[in-house]
């Protein structure tokens, strides 16, 4: 029996993992993150040959991205009101499985109406996973939340930035036909993830929970929703459209991606420091600091070429991105209630709003180019830095998370 197996039979007994007293389960979550967010990776380098093979106009490509952020972000609005009412364990080991699979298929697609239907489906796999991951590694940080936060956010943040690299070769070597392949090595990952899930339960007062336990909360919700809201327009509109200006420049589909996974790992980078730093030193400065610290660099990168380009575009993604679990465990101790529904608003909800003026930043690139949209893109985080000021500077803090809080099940 693994220490896992016996955490979850006695939910009483903590372990912990070396010196960092985190919970295994936060990284088997993190793991699960790392496949779902890499699959949910799959469209944007393989767009330079979705273009010429569907004949989709940058708008179009953009309303494709908006449909799948629709479905994987949008949703978990849902998803996280029925995990924090229902069965969480449920949700998290069918989204994996589901977005692995369908998100592999997006190769066989002979419309747009084909690939919409791929990636919303596909889309739903991710957005059920997310909010119950994101609750339980949160209940389970104890007085590291943020720590506890940026690992699991890490890990699909590293997903994100490796799909590129494994992809965008194997499409250029074989063909957009063979797609479905890539399902196999994830599917391993996910049935090792799957049986090592510990049982789950939703809250003592899930009958009550949700989006009204939230209306306190409200106003501080709200700025920080909006903060997401224009993060995400910001990395979105780089992560979908960069790989189609590289290309125009003369870069091989393999090479677009291996940029395109550099500035995602890095982005990963800032995301794993960012929620100790907020331990530290405050969530809100963190939050203002890391976005105006991005905006030059990701303005500036657009101009550039070779490897100073890809330094800049890295140093931007770092500070803009280090933002992101910092939002969730802020939003999780501003209002204690309903996790997986506040991580929802956070996470997909936030994100799937931002997704929707992606479709607009295409049909400006498609009248102005990519390299002068991208740049005024970048102005973006600073709005979303003035945003932060009227938080209070330190969240609410929880108490360390007791077994019967974690969302364990006690009967193993």
């Amino acid at each position: 029996m693994s220490r896992l197996d016996r955490f979850a039979n006695h939910p009483h007994a903590v372990p912990s993992i070396d010196s960092t007293g985190l919970h295994p389960t936060i990284l088997l979550m993190a793991t699960a993150h790392l496949v779902v967010d890499g699959y949910g990776n799959i469209y944007a380098p393989l767009l330079p040959l979705l273009i010429p093979r569907l004949g989709l106009s940058l708008a179009m490509a953009g309303t494709l991205a908006l449909a799948f952020q629709l479905a994987a972000s949008v949703a978990q609005l849902g998803f996280g009101h029925l995990a924090d009412r229902w069965r969480p364990r449920v949700l998290v080991m069918a989204g994996p499985a589901v977005a692995v699979v369908i998100l592999s298929l997006v190769g066989l697609a002979q419309s747009a109406a084909m690939l919409a239907l791929i990636l919303v489906a596909g889309g739903l796999g991710c957005a059920a996973f997310h909010p119950p991951a994101a609750a339980l590694a949160h209940k389970l940080g104890g007085n590291q939340q943020g720590l506890a936060m940026s690992v699991y956010i890490t890990g699909g943040t590293l997903g994100f930035s490796f799909g590129p690299l494994a992809f965008a070769p194997f499409v250029q070597r074989f063909g957009l036909e063979w797609t479905p392949l890539l399902a196999l090595p994830g599917l391993l990952i996910v049935a090792f993830f799957l049986i090592r899930v510990p049982p789950m339960r939703a809250g003592p007062d899930s009958h009550d929970a949700g989006l009204m336990q939230l209306k306190p909360y409200a106003k501080p919700l709200a700025l920080l929703y909006t903060i997401v809201v224009f993060r995400t327009l910001t990395a979105l509109s780089f992560a979908t459209f960069l790989p189609v200006m590289l290309t125009r420049r003369g870069m091989s589909l393999g090479q677009a991606g291996a940029v395109i996974a550099l500035y995602l790992f890095a982005s990963g980078v800032g995301g794993f420091f960012g929620g100790p730093l907020a331990d530290r030193y405050g969530a809100r400065r963190v939050i203002a600091l890391s976005l105006l610290l991005s905006t030059p660099f990701l303005a500036a990168a657009p101009t550039l070429d070779g490897p100073l380009f890809i330094a800049v575009l890295a140093v931007g993604g770092l500070f803009l991105q280090s933002t992101l679990p910092v939002n969730v465990t802020f939003g999780q101790r501003l209002a204690p209630v309903s996790a997986a529904t506040v991580s929802s608003l956070m996470m997909g909800f936030g994100w799937g709003t931002g997704g929707l003026s992606v479709p607009f930043v295409g049909m400006l690139a498609d009248r102005i180019g990519i390299e002068r949209t991208l740049t005024a893109i970048a102005v973006l985080p600073i709005v979303a830095a003035m945003c932060s000021w009227p938080l209070p500077a330190r969240g609410r803090i929880q108490t360390e998370a007791r077994p019967a809080d974690v969302g364990i099940s006690e009967t193993g």
